[in-house]
């Protein structure tokens, strides 16, 4: 069985006491309400027992003696007591209900707040998939658990109390005749909840699956497409739909014998009860009214049992999706922030924007180093590039700058402060990214370029917008800012994506711009453009730019080499080409590319040259 689907198979525990505690702790907010729910759910199940006492006294002094105006009496108390009935069982259901949505929202504002703390680590070993059945399903599961589980449970064995102390007050050698059948009960009961303990789990399985693979393909679908996958594709979804399929008949099954079954023993005990209770009668030890009360208060003792089965079965996927919840909130952040007192002194202090690395050690995994020893300084206003094959460290580098990991050894500092003493939000919003793989939103291009910072305004978005050549492109839009843009900005080009994430940056106004790879994708056209704003948007602010095309980093002030890891080579331009190192060999390579590129022949990226 596939250990992807590891978590999704344990069901775990009926009850786990611990973890019970934890998941109570959400009820503290609302301590009041659940009392109140509590207090209606036993006045209600006590109500529902003094029905049954009106029907005794209604036939032994009524309807026996055929008193008829006495039976008025009672039959109009009756009705007012059923009334009082419907109304707490209402208000109860109500608040339970209530309940259950406001802790399942608690729950889940946690589990996503959490989500956003954990470091871009946790993100590469746990798939997007699971993550997103913790905060849909098993909240969801606890949410159940919540409106109709741990109040319910109260009231169903309350209710089987106050039944047993009825039947046996009125007669407690024919209340052990009615309790004749409750074995079978028990047998019945156990052989249920073991099959559906194991459908349950078949079922959570399956539905892992068929998420996984759904999800997977549709992120998927132009590959999909592209390789005529489709019939191939459906069959395999096919074939895991028809699975889950297969294990909820199976439940519906288990369920279907079950609760019949529970029927024909409640009937059993009525039987008995029946035959017992006649001979009583014809003896004169049981009256007509005791012997009715007797066959409502058996009726009414199977369906707490019934419930309580189903509550076994909610209770128990509680505590596998309350340990799962558990487990990701307990996954400490790995990007710690400073302290308090360090914290005060450095966030609000004026970053002017130069950056020293010195002996940096980095590894993914603290044994496979991806930078080894590296050492540069960044002036204030000043233009580096950094260039290497792919492997080389360089978008790791950016990486610990913006603390998406932390490094192991050496040091960054910003203005001398080393950036782990920052707080992370002051650090990130201090440098302006731009990606090659740029992320659109399901929004409106103000709110794709803003990113909810309502201190950015719509003409300082314009702006950004028109510095980067986008302006061409938003003539034609109908609503200007306010067009919707579709998810993942499908039906952008690729060029048009990163101008956005350009105009993204700008608009933020970070002391310190980093390009990552940001034209390598781009036509000479869009990036022409960019390079028309670079000249005069880079004034002043430090920059850091990673590219392939050697043709967007001959105007840098430093150019630095990485390779395997290690800083090769560092100077300008025109004095690495007379070292006639590493970069003259890029430089040559590339040169060549373009040779062959403009007689027709496409180009390859300058990141396949290994040097």
């Amino acid at each position: 069985m596939s250990s992807d689907h590891h978590d999704e198979e344990a069901l775990g525990r009926a009850y786990d006491s611990r973890l019970m505690r934890r998941l109570l702790g959400y009820l503290r907010p609302y301590k009041l309400t659940v009392g109140v729910a509590i207090v209606l759910l036993l006045a209600g199940t006590a109500l529902q027992l003094y029905q049954t006492i009106l029907i005794q006294q209604a036939i032994d002094r009524f309807i026996v003696p055929k008193d008829l105006e006495g039976l008025g009496g009672i039959t109009l108390l009756f009705f007012g007591v059923m009334l009082m009935t419907f109304i707490a069982s209402y208000s109860e259901t109500l608040l339970t209900m209530w309940l259950g949505q406001k802790v399942q929202h608690d729950i889940r504002r946690q589990v996503f707040s959490h989500l956003q703390k954990l470091h871009l680590g946790y993100y590469d070993k746990n798939p997007v998939g699971r993550l997103l059945t913790r905060v849909t399903n098993d909240v969801n599961v606890l949410n159940e658990m919540f409106s109709s589980g741990v109040v319910t449970i109260i009231g169903d064995i309350f209710m089987l109390v106050l039944i047993i102390g009825a039947l046996l007050y009125y007669d407690w050698k024919l209340a052990l005749w009615t309790f004749l059948a409750l074995p079978l009960l028990l047998i019945a009961t156990t052989i249920f909840r073991k099959k559906v303990r194991e459908t349950y789990r078949q079922v959570r399985l399956k539905l892992a699956r068929l998420n996984s693979f759904t999800q997977e393909h549709i992120t998927g679908i132009k590959i999909v497409q592209l390789f005529t996958r489709e019939k191939r594709t459906f069959e395999k979804f096919d074939s895991i739909n028809r699975d889950l399929q297969t294990q909820h008949f199976r439940s519906v099954t288990y369920y279907a014998i079950f609760y019949p079954t529970v029927g024909f023993i409640g009937t059993l005990s009525v039987v008995l009860l029946l035959y017992k209770g006649g001979m009583n009668i014809n003896q004169g030890l049981l009256t007509w009214g005791e012997l009715a009360a007797f066959i409502r208060l058996v009726e009414m003792f199977y369906r707490p049992i019934q419930d309580l089965s189903d509550k076994y079965n909610i209770l128990q996927s509680s505590m596998a999706s309350s340990e799962r919840i558990f487990q990701l909130l307990d996954t400490a952040p790995a990007i710690a922030e400073p302290s308090t007192t360090t914290t005060e002194s450095h966030a609000d202090k004026k970053l002017q924007g130069k950056l020293e690395v010195k002996n940096l050690w980095f590894a993914y995994n603290d044994t496979d180093w991806v930078l080894r020893d590296v050492s540069f300084t960044v002036e204030p206003g000043e233009k580096v590039a950094i260039v290497g094959a792919t492997g080389a460290g360089k978008s790791s580098l950016i990486s610990l700058l913006y603390r998406f990991y932390d490094y192991q050894k050496g040091s960054i500092s910003l203005d001398g402060i080393e950036i782990n003493k920052l707080p992370v939000d002051k650090l990130r919003s201090r440098l302006g990214l731009v990606l090659q793989d740029v992320f659109l939103f399901s929004r409106d291009y103000a709110g794709n370029v803003r990113l909810r910072n309502e201190e950015i305004t719509d003409e300082q978005i314009q702006t950004a917008l028109e510095r980067v050549g986008y302006g061409r492109f938003m003539d034609e839009l109908p609503d200007g800012l306010a067009t919707k843009i579709k998810e993942r900005g499908a039906t952008l080009s690729t060029g048009q994506k990163q101008l956005l994430s350009f105009a993204r940056a700008l608009a933020f106004d970070p002391p310190i711009l980093i390009l990552d790879e940001a034209t390598s994708s781009v036509d000479t056209e869009t990036e022409q453009l960019i390079q028309r704003a670079l000249e005069e948007l880079l004034k002043g602010r430090t920059s850091i730019i990673i590219a392939h095309r050697l043709s967007t980093i001959e105007k840098a002030d430093k150019i630095i080499v990485l390779h395997h890891g290690q800083l090769r080579e560092m100077g300008r331009h025109d004095e690495l080409l007379a070292q006639r190192g590493l970069y003259y060999k890029l430089y040559q390579m590339q040169y060549k590319k373009n040779a062959i590129a403009a007689r027709g022949v496409p180009s390859t990226p300058l990141d396949e040259v290994r040097g």
